[in-house]
């Protein structure tokens, strides 16, 4: 097995925040640049994933802190969804991805790493990308850096509003 160092990777595993991480993301307006927050909605808003599966994941997360989807108001649901569909329009237009990834993981049996608030990610893709190599060599490559990307998609759902 080949091991690549990642010591970005280390805050991940070292950090236990207080308290729900999506919340206070929700409540910290003034650090929406830091955290990359791509846009604010009504009922949700979308965030860069700081540990993403591939360059431009990002994430879709309600305001309202639920651990399932059964108890969101249909209204907030309507808009995640909405907000998935443009985000899915944004990763091919802007980073010009082939395919996206879209799902949530419901609880920490489903692989959930914030199981306490539900969020969407959605994951660009490209032809040949090297993404599922860690599940036949143990790496996981990610190839851009994190602001060029944030500020590129930031920009692209600012148009929406």
């Amino acid at each position: 097995m080949q091991h690549l160092c990642a010591p970005w990777r280390s805050e991940y595993f070292n950090s236990k925040p207080t308290g729900c991480v999506f919340c206070s993301i929700k409540d910290n307006l003034d650090d929406d640049m830091q955290n990359g927050v791509l846009f604010r909605a009504k009922f949700c808003y979308g965030i860069m994933n700081r540990f993403p599966y591939s360059p431009g994941h990002f994430m879709i997360i309600p305001f309202s802190h639920f651990d399932n989807i059964e108890s969101l108001d249909d209204e907030v649901w309507q808009e995640m969804s909405h907000y998935v569909k443009r985000g899915v329009k944004v990763l091919k237009d802007e980073l010009k991805a082939d395919g996206v990834n879209i799902g949530m993981n419901l609880g920490k049996a489903a692989g959930a790493g914030i199981a306490e608030h539900v969020h969407y990610h959605l994951v660009p893709r490209w032809e040949r990308d090297t993404n599922f190599i860690t599940t036949i060599a143990d790496v996981r490559v990610n190839g851009a850096p994190f602001y060029p990307l944030f500020e590129k998609l930031k920009r692209a759902f600012s148009e929406f509003s």
